[in-house]
């Protein structure tokens, strides 16, 4: 599939200090014009396409492409791709509940990750009825099960495991090492044994998945 690379663009590219900007078809001067400014626009074609496009690379197996809500939680953007049956992936309970302003069906399809969740955003999330929690860490994973038997809910959950791989990235976005907040420690595979047999021994209802 053909991705366009620029849906920002001068029409003029011989004179570009006389040329006028568009976004796909629009004239970003005339849409400032009507609209006034400050004003943001974003190229609903640029987002349908890269999502296809990811769709298309996985058409051979079962998969939910999911959404990063932080990225940008404009409902108009959110709405479009549940209409296309995107995944969402959130880490708030106030993501969520854009997530369900852009369309009620939507809350099947996310996934709720990111450290911290509170007791009321794991009731929400619970009662809203979402595809899968990632759960960071034992005292969530405890949390979950605590809540899912209070009201009675099954809670889908995948553990995150840290595997201690430093990726050569910028210490500020680093999350693979055992220093770090995200996921559980020590090896994949003792934390993976350690939390579910806990698991086992506290009320709750809940269906596994490999993450």
């Amino acid at each position: 599939m053909k991705i366009p690379q620029r849906p920002f663009h001068y029409r003029d590219h011989r004179n570009k200090s006389a040329a006028e900007l568009f976004c796909d078809e629009s004239s970003l001067l005339g849409l400032a014009e009507k609209y006034k400014t400050p004003l943001y626009v974003y190229s609903a074609t640029h987002i349908v396409d890269r999502f296809k496009a990811f769709t298309s690379a996985f058409r051979r197996v079962p998969h939910t492409v999911c959404y990063s809500v932080k990225a940008n939680s404009n409902l108009a953007i959110l709405k479009m791709l549940a209409g296309m049956n995107a995944g969402f992936d959130v880490v708030s309970g106030g993501e969520l509940e854009r997530v369900l302003r852009a369309g009620k069906s939507a809350v099947r399809r996310v996934v709720f990750s990111g450290v911290g969740k509170t007791r009321d955003e794991i009731d929400f999330a619970l009662k809203c009825g979402i595809l899968i929690f990632n759960d960071e860490s034992e005292s969530e994973l405890a949390l979950l099960a605590e809540r899912a038997a209070s009201l009675k809910k099954k809670a889908r959950m995948a553990l995150r495991v840290n595997p201690d791989v430093f990726a050569e990235t910028h210490p500020y976005i680093s999350t693979g090492l055992q220093e770090h907040k995200f996921s559980g420690p020590g090896t994949p595979c003792w934390w993976t044994r350690y939390s579910l047999c806990r698991c086992r021994r506290r009320p709750g209802n809940f269906l596994f998945s490999p993450n």
